[in-house]
């Protein structure tokens, strides 16, 4: 028996009640200070550098208030002048004497030297004329269900919603009584929120429990909360906007804090009075940051000469000098402050796992949700589909192995029965792994740092291939193997000094030098493997066993060799797969363990870069799905300037499953034929971004000028397209929400046509993730398949292809989910983290140190179709495909061909040098893609709250 409906944690508004108008305080720019800014803005630039600076960023002075006023909310990142859009709302309204103070402190952060004479005179002339036009707060009713539809149906909400409907109903939980459960209580309070990055639509609320929780491990304690957050999303085609909780965790640092590299960390404040003087207090969470560059570590904000000390709240906060060095000093409050400092996955391990498990979930969803009433309601539960089977394998399945024996010889039975299958399979994967080289054998490298490990890989070759008394050579650096279908050959070296540190005994400074110190291990390690320098020849793949990311942190993340080797081997004609060594941190065992599963899942995906893959067979037949059915995937390559190699690249690329052919397939713009998968992953290292590729505009008709071309190519044959919402639409901009249009195509910002136009076999289907909270989270209610777990909030999990029951909806919008993960064997869908629990079987279920996982919500938006086709049916074809039991254990995050586009991220290594537009241009392109200035030098913080 299987669940035939899931829960989502989202919610539409009720359509019984009409509007929701609040009242609120609301302060606008007026519109007579936007010329005084901009020349402010613009004082002492070249006039190219000027030109850049169309518009006023408030993006500073937003974190400067969010770090000392949480209960002000903006929902803008950029000013807009005059009384039409408000820049800040609050339910009281805030002192206007602290508010001129914010004001000054922005305008003094808007010039380019605030310290230079020449600047100062300007901002005193820019005070002068802004003195008759002070703003000031109006009170008026606002409209949290303000939207408009798109051309497409879609609803549009305004861009206040965003921001003001999370934090009134954050308001409303945070009022609530605390939440229990087995009499333990958690009091949540609400945490201050930027507007979102990119612009329309990011925006939310979040709430965090306090005080924080504590375990004891090792020599300190380690803190974490719970956290809710609140946002409003929207569904393609669909009049009805979602609000979405997402519940998680977020983890505390104890001790030092190690700073990741160029990036912000939070700090959460909750002082006993207002930050500022003359301030108002707040029982909201303040949220400042601060942030590691060039060996010294500071308030983001603008630290003591800045805008924090602008508004003289450094004197409130402890010094980071201190703070950096006893994060945990003030958790429990000390001075009149609590401050915790969050923690995130790029410091290291926590004691304290991520994520929650289904049954908790779920029961602090259902008791958040209870502050949304009476004004929104749960979405129905969703369906399973009528297509609900799974493709069909090409591999067989291997049975079971019982534990116990029942019958004498009923284990060697299944023993015996498990071996065959196992080599029939071997003959299977070598016979389609011979024909994706085109008859050549498989030539490999194993370069290795330890003797066991190298042993462990050619352990793995031989069981992944079947390779067992196939072996003709195996001693020293020569291992061969030959088959009927397929000959093997690995030569095995040590990897030597072209896997020591960059830079050797001192990490090499950032810029030139770092950048010369990847390119000579990238030419050493080209130089090691040419052809003639090896005892083989016809090299395709190399396995590398390397340190992880893990021991190169921080600064010394400029020391990882990693992308210089993996640049040499492309250059050397091979792809890459990198392992690591021995884990030393664990017991010997279990350290043994998890190094033979790592071999196997590095041969493993070695051999897949070779674009050998057993392609999942759909289950339906020609009259619902057209036979030799082309998938494409487009994907976008990009690296920032921030990157390993310290050079910026933006290469879209195009990866098509053919049927009939021997191996995936991948293209870029400037290729004119299909090449096989390994070629296109190698031309990716090395490749800049062109000088006529720095803007937003130019890549937007570079991309739409690729998917013509490329789809176009493909009219003789029926094509279904494959897009990643959240990947793609930011240069393809009719793959958002409020572009899309049913069975309707646009490129390039043009009019949208009809898709017959494009080809009369073409498909379209985008896939949306659960990034940014656009799908929400989701459980199988327990209560389904057995009445005796009704009323206790028990939740488990469904795999499957899921239908939307909400009024309104197109019809053409589906969601596919995965079952519990095969590496998840030691969680049990009713662990907990926040409050004791005992299991049905009344057993203690408190386990905070285990990484809980629960799979994500896939949303498939069947966009474009032929006339006739049903849209259910190839929802189901998407959904299948990321059920590929011949090559993985689990269930896919992507369908395979966008699986296989986003791997090619790991390619993106260029070194050559590049022009690049200076801060300013990349601050005007379009907000979907970029942020202001301070937020392009480093991502302002997402803490490691919980990983789905």
């Amino acid at each position: 028996m299987e669940y035939q409906h899931i829960r989502t944690a989202a919610y539409t508004a009720d359509p019984s009640r009409g509007s929701f108008a609040v009242p609120m305080h609301t302060l606008a720019l007026p519109a007579e200070w936007e010329r005084p800014l901009l020349e402010l803005r613009r004082a002492g630039l070249t006039e190219r550098e000027a030109a850049w600076r169309r518009t006023v960023p408030t993006q500073a002075v937003n974190q400067l208030m969010r770090a000392t006023a949480p209960d002000i909310v903006t929902v803008d990142g950029t000013a807009t002048f005059g009384s039409q859009r408000p820049w800040l709302y609050c339910e009281q309204e805030y002192p206007m004497s602290v508010m001129n103070t914010y004001i000054a402190a922005w305008l003094r952060n808007l010039g380019k030297n605030p310290d230079d004479p020449a600047t100062g005179a300007q901002l005193m002339d820019t005070f002068r004329d802004l003195g008759p036009a002070l703003p000031y707060w109006q009170l008026g009713m606002v409209d949290l269900f303000e939207q408009e539809l798109s051309p497409g149906g879609t609803a549009l909400p305004a861009n206040h919603v965003y921001r003001l409907l999370p934090e009134v109903l954050a308001g409303r939980i945070e009022r609530q009584e605390p939440y229990e459960h087995n009499g333990e209580r958690l009091a949540f309070r609400r945490v201050a929120q930027l507007p979102g990055a990119r612009g329309l639509g990011s925006g939310g609320a979040e709430l965090m429990s306090w005080p924080p929780r504590k375990i004891e491990s090792g020599k300190a304690p380690s803190y974490y909360a719970a956290r809710i957050r609140i946002t409003v999303r929207t569904s393609p085609f669909s009049s009805v906007p979602r609000v979405h909780l997402a519940t998680g965790i977020r983890r505390f640092v104890t001790g030092k804090v190690w700073m990741p590299y160029q990036r912000g960390v939070s700090v959460y404040l909750l002082p006993d009075t207002s930050l500022v003087p003359d301030g108002p207090s707040s029982p909201a969470f303040s949220v400042a940051a601060i942030r590691w560059r060039n060996g010294t570590t500071d308030w983001s904000q603008g630290g003591v000469q800045g805008m924090l000390g602008y508004v003289t709240a450094l004197d409130a906060l402890p010094s980071v000098d201190r703070l950096v060095k006893e994060a945990d000093h003030w958790i429990g409050g000390r001075g009149g402050l609590s401050l915790a400092v969050g923690h995130q996955a790029a410091m290291g391990a926590h004691p304290v796992g991520t994520g929650l498990m289904p049954s908790e979930r779920r029961r602090l969803t259902e008791w958040a949700e209870q502050a949304l009433a009476p004004e929104l309601v749960p979405v129905p539960l969703l369906v399973r589909s009528r297509y609900a089977g799974p493709p069909k394998r090409q591999l067989q399945p291997l049975p079971s192995v019982p534990k116990v024996e029942k019958k004498p010889g009923d284990l060697a039975a299944a023993l015996g029965k498990r071996e065959q299958r196992l080599a029939d399979n071997a003959v299977k994967r070598r016979a389609r792994l011979a024909a994706a080289l085109d008859g050549a054998g498989l030539v490999g490298l194993v370069l290795y740092q330890t003797d066991d490990q190298r042993d462990r890989v050619l352990a793995a070759a031989e069981a992944g291939l079947g390779l067992v008394g196939h072996r003709r050579e195996g001693t020293g650096e020569i291992w061969r193997w030959d088959t009927p279908e397929l000959s093997v050959k690995l030569c095995a070296l040590p990897l030597g000094e072209l896997g020591a540190p960059l830079g050797g005994e001192r990490v090499p400074r950032r810029g030139k030098e770092h950048e010369q110190a990847i390119d000579d291990r990238r030419r050493k390690v080209a130089a090691a493997l040419a052809p003639g320098r090896l005892p083989v020849t016809g090299a395709q793949v190399a396995f590398v066993e390397l340190e992880g990311e893990e021991s190169f942190r921080n600064a010394k993340r400029r020391a990882d060799p990693k992308y210089a080797i993996r640049l040499g081997c492309a250059e050397a004609g091979l792809v890459t797969q990198f392992l690591r060594p021995l884990d030393q941190d664990l017991e010997p065992q279990k350290a043994a363990e998890e190094a033979v599963i790592r071999a196997e899942a590095a041969w493993a995906d070695g051999i897949r870069q070779t674009g050998t893959r057993f392609i999942p067979q759909h289950t339906f037949g020609d009259e619902l799905i057209p036979s030799g059915l082309n998938q494409l995937a487009f994907h976008l390559v990009e690296q920032r300037r921030d990157g390993p190699t310290g050079r910026s690249q933006f290469t879209p690329i195009a990866v098509l499953i053919r049927p009939g052919t021997k191996c995936v397939l991948g293209k870029t713009a400037d290729m004119h034929e299909w090449v096989p998968y390994p070629e296109l992953l190698k031309s990716l290292t090395g490749r800049g971004r062109d000088t006529d590729l720095s803007s937003a505009a130019q890549q937007s008709a570079h991309v739409a000028a690729f998917v013509k071309k490329t789809v176009a190519g493909l009219r003789s044959a029926p094509t279904l397209v494959f897009v990643h919402a959240q990947d793609v639409r930011k240069r393809w901009p009719w793959l958002r929400n409020d572009g899309l249009q049913q069975d309707r195509l646009g490129l390039d910002g043009g009019p949208v046509q009809r898709i017959g136009l494009y080809g009369k076999q073409l498909r379209v289907v985008r896939v949306a993730d659960s990034g940014r909270d656009e799908t929400p989270q989701w459980w199988a209610e327990a209560e389904e398949l057995d009445a005796k777990h009704k009323g206790m909030q028990r939740a488990g999990f469904a795999g499957g292809l899921w239908v939307s029951r909400v009024a309104g909806d197109s019809g053409r919008v589906f969601y596919s989910t995965a079952g519990k993960a095969s590496t998840q064997t030691k969680l049990t869908n009713e662990d907990a983290k926040l409050t004791a629990h005992t299991n049905a079987s009344g057993k203690n279920a408190f386990r905070p140190k285990a990484n809980a996982w629960n799979p994500e919500l896939l949303e498939l938006t069947v966009a474009c179709l032929q006339p006739g086709d049903d849209p259910e049916a190839w929802a189901a074809v998407v959904h299948q495909q990321r059920i590929c039991d011949d090559d993985y254990r689990d269930v896919l995050g992507l369908p395979l061909v966008l699986h296989l586009a986003r791997l090619a991220d790991e390619y993106a290594l260029p070194h050559d040098e590049d022009d690049t537009v200076d801060t300013d241009a990349k601050e005007e392109q379009s907000a979907d893609s970029q942020g202001s200035v301070e937020q392009l030098a480093f991502d302002f913080p997402e803490d490691d709250c919980d990983e789905e």
